[in-house]
């Protein structure tokens, strides 16, 4: 399995998907989500889920990796570019953003895609893309260790795409 972005080039993500971009909710928190491509997935996947995660946000953060955004029951190939906002045919989890640290933003801010903001240094992103043999019993806000636990045993293959974002 290949995973892409047009959102990164060369290794860097673009601008407009986090904090130098110009979408944000009320919360100045970053909302233009990227694009995503998979392709070559094992045959029998039956739906992907996503999950974009800062783990240089451990130090700032004092403790745990920042998850900007958690896809689930995907059935199709590639998310469109801002598709986080008017999705309908895939489901979201909460993001960091609820987290003391994100300000508490409420849970129904927080399913949708939420940006980056690197506070110190240039962080890398993982967008960790999972080809699943099913779909998962889980609903628009769902928790990420409830996505974790419910694709055990139901994963075919992964794939990590990685980028930087300047702060």
């Amino acid at each position: 399995m290949i995973v892409s972005s047009s959102g990164i080039i060369n290794g860097i993500i673009e601008d407009k998907y986090g904090t130098h971009g110009t979408q944000f909710n009320e919360n100045k928190v970053p909302t233009y989500s990227l694009p995503i491509k998979i392709e070559d997935a094992p045959e029998d996947s039956v739906s992907f889920a996503i999950v974009i995660e800062d783990k240089d946000a451990f130090p700032v953060t004092k403790g745990f990796s920042w998850i900007h955004w958690t896809v689930a029951n995907l059935t199709k190939t590639e998310i469109l570019e801002n598709e986080s906002q008017t999705a309908t045919d895939f489901i979201q989890g909460i993001n960091s953003w609820t987290s003391i640290q994100g300000g508490r933003q409420s849970i129904e801010l927080s399913s949708f895609y939420g940006g980056m903001v690197p506070p110190d240094a240039p962080h890398i992103y993982e967008i960790h893309v999972y080809a699943l043999d099913t779909m998962l019993d889980l609903e628009n806000g769902f928790l990420y260790n409830k996505l974790y636990a419910q694709m055990e045993g139901h994963i075919l293959e992964t794939y990590t795409l990685k980028g930087k974002y300047r702060n």
